[in-house]
């Protein structure tokens, strides 16, 4: 059965009642799998009052008691692990074995949390004058609002809750409306553990009208957003005109160096595999790749070998590899990319085009011999197209990396430990991963630089967005 959809708010699941509904839509097969209700006016402000009231009694809880409710949150969600992610693949596409993996590596971000939560500690800071005691205390900065995406539905929205909670506030999440279900999957999951009503709401509606009306509330204090840069942009200017804090996690065009000494079969076959996860619609997703000359062609030969071994297919399809796009224009938006590039001189090495007429299917498609001026190698393809190209030095593959506004992941290959650091320094994004891809793990910070954001996710830095610093000093 599809997820039941609804509202959460004030602990209580919201459905009917006269409010505007949206078709939620199964992107391979193009039906409808259910309704979802847009909050009216009068739910954005109950959810608000919800936050606010909870807020002054959860932000005085014990971090155990918050920590017991987050360990429980993180025991549910391995058990319902198979039915959350079936319905993941239903609204959203991905392979049902990566829908699955989604959701049972986010019960570690719970019990990460649950640990972490323990530990936000002050400090004393030694006086000049005797008797005076110095003081310096963390403490939660109010009510959330947190604005997730559709790539990864479940993921992006539990980082943000138990990062929220953990730190002793409340949030208010508006998820994707057009892959709903992890979302109120998570407030089942929440609701179930214990927490108390108002701590957690879910909202859904148009989401420029819900931002704009939850970012200009005064119980607002801080937001959280998962997105596009230009949308990004937009809410960072809104927030930042209301001296509200933020933490964005934007856009990408993640760049990779392939060296010559590098080992070109583990490297194109581990590219190939991260690249065509969930269809390309992967923030971090490897984007556009340099290959130093002398390795070029076989490296080349070796990626478009493993990307072509790629089913493509329904994801409740033990079979498939890789699902259709999320939406029907990004089908669109892959044939514009290609198109650009072959107008510019580039060959399509494989793929290039749509599958099928039903659903929104679209070949894994390698570009070659792509100029830098292309839209593919300026521009987030954000979809299953790649495009390959040579480089003479690593001062130019670097120079060239570094080209784009964009900052957030990046990656190289190689076996010379001088490359290695001159990579791990020289690259301007808030993530580098050399010989494999070592992201997003609940202990490790995410976040990027430049037009793709500011702020972590994970890692110890995870709570320092959901906190405030107080100094206190007191003379006896």
């Amino acid at each position: 059965m599809y997820e039941e959809l609804g509202l959460y708010i004030d602990g209580e699941f919201i459905r009917g009642g006269g409010r505007r509904e949206q078709d939620v839509l199964n992107p391979a097969t193009d039906e409808v799998l259910g309704k979802l209700p847009h909050a009216s006016t009068e739910d954005l402000d109950r959810a608000l009052a919800a936050a606010q009231r909870a807020f002054e009694t959860w932000r005085k809880t014990s971090p155990l008691e918050r920590s017991a409710i987050l360990r429980k949150v993180g025991t549910l969600t391995r058990e319902r692990a198979e039915a959350i992610g079936r319905n993941i693949t239903l609204d959203q596409g991905k392979p049902l074995a990566e829908a699955i993996g989604e959701v049972t590596t986010c019960a570690e971000h719970a019990d990460w949390h649950a640990e972490e939560c323990r530990r936000i500690y002050g400090r004393v800071i030694p006086p000049r004058l005797d008797g005076v005691r110095q003081l310096v205390v963390r403490e939660p900065i109010g009510v959330c609002a947190a604005f997730t995406p559709w790539n990864f539905p479940f993921n992006q929205a539990i980082r943000k809750i138990v990062a929220a909670l953990g730190a002793g506030c409340t949030i208010i999440v508006k998820g994707p409306e057009d892959a709903p279900s992890a979302v109120v999957a998570l407030a089942r999951l929440f609701h179930d553990a214990g927490l108390p009503a108002g701590c957690l709401n879910v909202v859904w509606g148009v989401p420029h009208e819900v931002s704009e009306y939850l970012i200009h509330s005064p119980i607002v204090r801080k937001i959280s957003f998962t997105g596009s840069v230009p949308v990004g942009k937009q809410l960072a200017a809104l927030a930042g005109s209301l001296m509200k804090r933020c933490t964005m996690e934007l856009g990408g065009h993640s760049p990779v160096i392939v060296c010559d000494d590098a080992d070109l079969e583990r490297s194109a076959k581990m590219v190939a595999a991260l690249k065509f996860r969930n269809a390309g619609q992967v923030c971090v997703s490897p984007s556009r790749i340099y290959v130093g000359k002398p390795a070029y062609e076989r490296f080349v030969e070796t990626f478009v070998a493993a990307a072509e071994k790629i089913k493509v297919g329904d994801g409740t399809d033990p079979a498939t590899r890789m699902g259709p796009l999320a939406h029907a224009r990004r089908v669109t938006s892959m044939g514009e990319f290609v198109g650009d590039a072959s107008e510019r001189g580039a060959t399509v090495l494989t793929g290039g085009a749509r599958i099928g007429e039903r659903g929104n299917f679209f070949a894994p498609t390698v570009l070659a011999e792509v100029p830098d001026d292309a839209m593919v190698m300026t521009s987030e393809p954000f979809g299953p197209v790649i495009p390959v190209t040579r480089f003479d030095s690593l001062e130019e593959a670097l120079a060239r990396a570094n080209r784009l506004p964009y900052g957030l992941a990046s990656y190289a290959f190689t076996t010379s430990l001088r490359n290695a650091h001159l990579i791990s320094n020289g690259l301007e994004a808030g993530m580098v991963n050399i010989n494999h891809f070592g992201m997003a793990l609940a202990e490790t910070p995410f976040g990027g630089i430049k037009d793709s954001g500011y702020g972590s996710e994970g890692g110890t830095e995870t709570f320092d967005g959901y906190l405030n610093t107080k100094f206190i000093t007191q003379m006896a």
